[in-house]
């Protein structure tokens, strides 16, 4: 099998008809042929094209290489991702948290034999589903089932974005596991792969039932609120079920919570395992009108149906030596009332498979540094959030805080064009009395940054709405190269963790922690 790359086709090019495409265009005779990676290559907006990477199987592929004589194509072996077996072992790891993570360490262990126990504090997706839509409706949060907590984790309600800065061989296999288990075939080859809420709700649902089938138990509704330790080792967790409060015994355990877990950390803090601060980034959502955005990016193509829904990623280094930057971008999405905390407001977005909403929104994020928010314990990074979320609460009234571009850039007001998504309602009013000063001002710098790179971003008529404070976690749980730190048995995995930034990245850690677990089963 031979691979050939930057192969640049039509937009109207029959992709169901692969094998005749490539003969024809390369004029070679392709017994098969499978599409290995699809981008839009929209750097000439009079000229917006298909730039792609084929798998072709020949009756002689050396000498189809010589014909070639391309540096574009070669010789081609796919590595497969083996997933490690544990032998004769009969130990029953305990997985905390079910979000990609833990979905995927369990899903591991599971296939390893050793039957996990998965301890999730929210609730099973299609019962989350109700609460989030129940949220949505009366703006009555329920801290144990929300945009943050239940099966699946806070990237079920999301874009479902599974692309990642990360390089690791066991991405593919993430994307093979999601596809298998419905979240299609196009992930596999789309450079920018993404399922959306409505897949993904059943997507989690089918990886659970593998795991079951396999001799794991996934327990919904089940808090971990102590660790026990003896002798530097774990030897139990205590959960708080609707049943009561149990104590499940266990020698190892990976601890997947998100980067929202944030009485976990408390609880760990007291425990004594050792966490460090680490930088994140605050800000906002901003809402253009997708047609704007694909115009923007597409030109006179925007609306072709090959294409769909336009997005973007901008960065910029200010003058005041910041990074500001454009994060989850959600094409035709919504922007969410992401609140896991009474009294406090946290902002997200999230968009369906057909991503066909008439809003774009993104994150506008500003780096935050340790320096920021450190004084003297490890968790003020969390108490930072904490604030802005209070303060949000305070000035939105129990609700997310929106504010027309133009205001906030004092440009002048231009309301109506583009109006907030969010289905809890928002309150207009000041996003500079929600987020500190050095956000406010690093975010009007920025935009009007990126506006020189994306034609209308600093659109009068677009709307922001704060606070998103929830990028990523403000701790980082140390480990060491065996996988756990402080105490011996315990597995911080996973974006809460500190160790990964999204849904695919995540997913490849908890592949990762499992591996170690099993070493470390296999020595004994």
């Amino acid at each position: 099998m031979i691979i050939i790359r930057n192969v640049k086709m039509p937009l109207d090019t029959d992709f169901g008809n692969l094998a005749a495409v490539v003969s024809k265009k390369f004029n070679i005779n392709a017994l098969s042929v499978r599409l290995y990676k699809k981008a839009v290559d929209a750097r000439r907006k009079d000229n917006i094209q298909f730039n792609c990477a084929f798998l072709v199987e020949t009756a002689n592929d050396s000498a189809v290489l010589k014909r070639l004589k391309s540096r574009d194509a070669e010789l081609f072996s796919e590595k497969c991702y083996i997933f490690p077996d544990c032998r004769g072992q009969h130990a029953r790891p305990v997985v905390v948290g079910f979000g990609p993570s833990g979905m995927f360490a369990a899903l591991s262990l599971a296939k390893a034999g050793l039957c996990p126990i998965v301890l999730e504090r929210g609730r099973d997706v299609d019962r989350r589903i109700k609460d989030v839509e129940s949220f949505f409706k009366t703006n009555k949060l329920d801290e144990t089932s929300n945009i943050q907590f239940g099966e699946g984790g806070a990237g079920t309600f999301s874009d479902g974005k599974l692309n990642t800065g990360i390089k690791d061989p066991r991405i593919a296999t993430v994307l093979k596991v999601l596809s298998e288990h419905g979240a299609g075939e196009r992930i596999l080859y789309d450079s920018k792969p993404h399922v959306g809420t409505d897949v993904l709700v059943n997507v989690v649902k089918s990886i659970r039932e593998e795991i079951v089938s396999l001799g794991g138990e996934v327990l919904f509704e089940h808090k971990v609120v102590k660790l026990g330790v003896k002798g530097g080792r774990v030897a139990s967790v205590t959960v708080e079920t609707t049943e009561g409060v149990k104590e499940i015994q266990c020698e190892q355990v990976i601890l997947s919570v998100g980067h929202s877990a944030r009485d976990t950390f408390e609880m760990l803090k007291s425990t004594g395992v050792l966490m460090e601060p680490k930088p994140f980034a605050v800000g906002a959502r901003i809402e253009h009108l997708q047609v704007a955005i694909d115009r923007a990016q597409y030109g006179e193509f925007a609306g072709h149906p090959a294409l769909g829904a336009a997005d973007y990623r901008l960065a910029e280094h200010l003058s005041n030596g910041r990074g500001v930057f454009t994060f989850c971008m959600c094409p035709g999405g919504e922007v969410v009332n992401a609140s896991s905390e009474k009294g406090r407001i946290a902002v997200n977005g999230m968009s369906y498979n057909a991503r066909d909403g008439k809003n774009a929104n993104s994150a506008v994020l500003v780096g935050v540094d340790t320096a920021d928010f450190y004084r003297s314990d490890v968790l003020d990074g969390m108490y930072f959030q904490r604030e802005i979320e209070e303060k949000a609460y305070t000035v939105g009234r129990g609700l997310p805080v929106s504010e027309n571009l133009g205001s906030f850039l004092k440009t002048g007001v231009s309301g109506g064009k583009v109006l907030p998504t969010v289905k809890t309602g928002v309150t207009f009013g000041s996003v500079g009395d929600v987020l500190p000063q050095f956000v406010t001002e690093s975010l009007r710098e920025g935009i009007l940054l990126f506006d020189r790179k994306l034609k209308g971003f600093a659109d009068p008529s677009a709307v922001l709405t704060a606070p998103e404070t929830r990028s990523s976690s403000p701790v980082r749980i140390v480990r060491n190269e065996q996988g756990f730190g402080t105490v011996s048995g315990l597995y911080p995995s996973g974006e809460g963790a500190g160790y990964a930034g999204g849904i695919t990245s995540a997913a490849v850690d908890g592949l990762k922690t499992a591996e170690k677990v099993i070493a470390f089963l296999n020595k004994k």
